[in-house]
């Protein structure tokens, strides 16, 4: 394995921790409640793009670059670093836009936003105190962890088994 690809492998194991998590969210709740879907769309649309800005930042200041240094690492991959970035942000937004005919589609996509934005609210200014100094994304972070917390509340309303309907698929 390349130095590249074991640094992008343990890089990303918080997300790795992050996404099981998500899954395990999405796998063990029902689907998003008819009634949660326009509430849950709204904070997961506002959060997918204060996540856009907030790679917007950590791309400019070379995240990519910094943070596997921080941890002893090789540099990633720009074009993974972009790729990776870009991807998730066209998942969340199928997912929203997928939410009310597919609330269980949408469910792990927007669990992992959620987790995955509370966890930058928490982890950039750590690694700024780190770091002695900015570190790339510090500035979005704290809008983006707040509207984590937010989607982790609503999606946890939303998806909490009571009589009412919940959509299939």
């Amino acid at each position: 394995m390349t130095s590249a690809a074991l640094s992008v492998l343990l890089g990303t194991l918080g997300l790795t921790l992050a996404a099981l998590v998500a899954l395990t969210l999405a796998y063990s709740r029902p689907g998003v409640a008819d009634e949660h879907v326009a509430k849950v769309r709204r904070i997961a649309t506002i959060g997918v793009v204060v996540q856009a800005g907030h790679f917007g930042e950590e791309y400019l200041q070379q995240f990519y670059l910094r943070f596997p240094a921080q941890l002893g690492l090789a540099p990633w991959p720009e074009g993974f670093f972009v790729f990776f970035n870009l991807m998730w942000l066209v998942v969340w937004v199928f997912a929203i836009a997928s939410l009310a005919r597919f609330p269980r589609f949408g469910v792990f996509p927007l669990w992992f936003l959620a987790i995955a934005s509370v966890a930058n609210g928490v982890f950039h200014p750590l690694l700024s105190l780190a770091s002695r100094g900015y570190f790339p994304g510090f500035w979005s972070s704290p809008l983006v962890g707040i509207l984590g917390v937010v989607l982790v509340r609503d999606l946890a309303t939303a998806t909490r088994a009571s009589s009412s309907q919940h959509g299939g698929a």
